[in-house]
């Protein structure tokens, strides 16, 4: 069937992004339902008289739309919206639980998987993060610029907790859509999501206590515990639900627990999104025991479905959940703006901030502020989650097609990571150590957990568009992962 599409010429001033801006309109048709699977596309030149551009833009901008996995050429007819293929992988099995508290060693292992990261010649599977030209780059250059020429001294000075007025405004601004109602007065803001956590941490738990977290964790936690001397106790976390709360309840009448650190909307490795229900349980249970939870909900803007989810801090009444968050994931990584909401602690959490790194940059919260303020951020999430959506789709099929029998996978919401259990047998690290070979790099499931768990798991970065690069290099590591599975 051939679909009509209602012409929009595209403004001239854009020519340097034409093809993205085509892709993107056959996107949100096929993100809308407007075109479905098996629907045929405008033809290049047709599209190419519609939009006003030339038809060398329609091929790029078909190819960009081919190798994210929206559509496909047929010979002799054109191009097609592409059938789904239905992720036919079981989902990984959750962890067994934990009888007690470890001490944490996995810096060594992390520091490999970083350095990884590091070499703009590696597939980079191994860092959850974007890739940058799914970010804002120019509009945030543009507007870091505008403000450093116009900011005079204020650019400069010092801006001591708990942080610029302005960007605290906007994310009390946005926290009301969150159900949580913040106060621009109970927001600290910091240097990324990884100082309000360690702040956070700092302020409820000293060396040799004992903190709970979800099993397999996201292993800047489990740096961080390491780092301050305290032991961690792994409560298993279901791939779709999260956190098993009936073990945790078990564990904290049992263990002398300080605190307690979640992931809940999308959590890192697993994607899961814990439901509202278990949310509001979660934080009672604790309540009830006066034992603070320190919340990271760094993914909870990065939600496929319509409505993003609410983080457990909607059903604090205590002051006890400490929630952080930045800017990392969804606009710009290297700005470093991250916050925190600390409820009850928050003088002391000021007071930590300024001990122990003094005052964020000014100039990169004064970008976010004014990013935030325009309504540039809510256009880019919409696009942003579109994109990340089918990244993950595809690269779970290309997982199901390339990878060894027994594989499975799990099936995240929101987020933009998949976490991947291999066959009985199969050594992560081997797999990790081959894969670099090959110029590839993963997060192996060991530095996931502080007992060294999850020996034949690794976590795949989906945050990069789905290229031929990308496609050759899953092809190559589902190639090592067999060859590891019959070692």
């Amino acid at each position: 069937m051939q679909a009509f599409i209602e012409p929009q010429p595209i403004e001239p001033q854009d020519d340097a992004h034409l093809y993205d801006r085509v892709a993107a309109h056959i996107a949100d048709l096929i993100a809308r339902g407007a075109l479905r699977p098996g629907d045929r596309i405008p033809s290049v030149r047709r599209l190419s008289r519609q939009q006003g551009v030339s038809v060398a833009t329609v091929l790029q901008a078909y190819l960009q739309l081919e190798n994210r996995g929206l559509i496909e050429a047929r010979p002799q007819s054109g191009h097609y919206v592409r059938a789904r293929r239905a992720v036919t992988l079981p989902e990984p099995r959750a962890a067994r639980a934990s009888s007690t508290a470890t001490r944490v060693s996995v810096k060594a292992l992390v520091t490999k998987v970083y350095r990884a990261t590091r070499d703009p010649h590696i597939v980079p599977f191994g860092a959850a993060c974007p890739s940058p030209e799914l970010l804002p780059t120019d509009k945030l250059n543009r507007i870091l610029g505008a403000i450093a020429r116009g900011a005079g001294g204020a650019g400069v000075a010092y801006d001591p907790p708990p942080g610029l007025p302005a960007l605290r405004r906007q994310i009390a601004r946005r926290s009301v859509e969150w159900g949580v109602a913040l106060s621009p007065d109970d927001i600290v803001t910091t240097v990324g999501a990884m100082e309000a956590l360690h702040l956070c941490l700092r302020a409820v738990a000293r060396r040799g206590d004992t903190v709970a977290l979800e099993s397999p964790a996201y292993y800047g936690l489990l740096q961080l515990i390491e780092s301050l001397g305290i032991k961690a106790l792994e409560v298993p976390s279901h791939p779709r639900t999260g956190m098993d709360l009936d073990v945790l309840e078990e564990m904290l009448g049992r263990h002398r627990i300080k605190a307690c650190l979640a992931i809940p909307n999308f959590n890192n490795p697993l994607g899961s999104a814990m439901p509202d229900e278990a949310k509001e349980r979660l934080v009672a249970m604790l309540a009830r025991r006066e034992v603070p939870l320190i919340e990271d909900d760094i993914y909870g803007d990065l939600h496929f479905g319509d409505v993003r989810p609410r983080p457990a801090k909607a059903f604090d009444r205590k002051g006890l959940v400490m929630l952080c968050s930045s800017f990392s994931k969804t606009v710009a990584p290297g700005y470093r703006v991250g916050w925190t909401a600390p409820g009850r602690f928050l003088d002391e959490i000021e007071q930590l901030k300024f001990g122990q790194s003094v005052a964020c940059a000014t100039l990169p919260q004064m970008a976010i502020a004014e990013f935030l303020e325009l309504g540039g951020y809510d256009h880019h999430l919409r696009a942003l989650r579109r994109r990340l959506a089918a990244q993950v789709a595809r690269m779970s099929e290309a997982i199901a097609e390339h990878f060894p029998a027994g594989t499975r996978v799990s099936r995240p919401a929101g987020g933009f990571v998949l976490w991947v259990e291999l066959p009985p047998g199969a050594s992560a690290l081997d797999v990790h150590a081959r894969a670099l070979e090959h110029g590839i790099s993963v997060a192996p499931g060991p530095i996931f957990s502080a007992k060294h768990r999850f020996s034949n798991c690794i976590r795949v970065n989906c945050g990069y568009p789905f290229t031929d690069l990308i496609e050759h290099a899953v092809r190559t590591l589902g190639r090592i992962c067999a060859e590891a599975a019959a070692a």
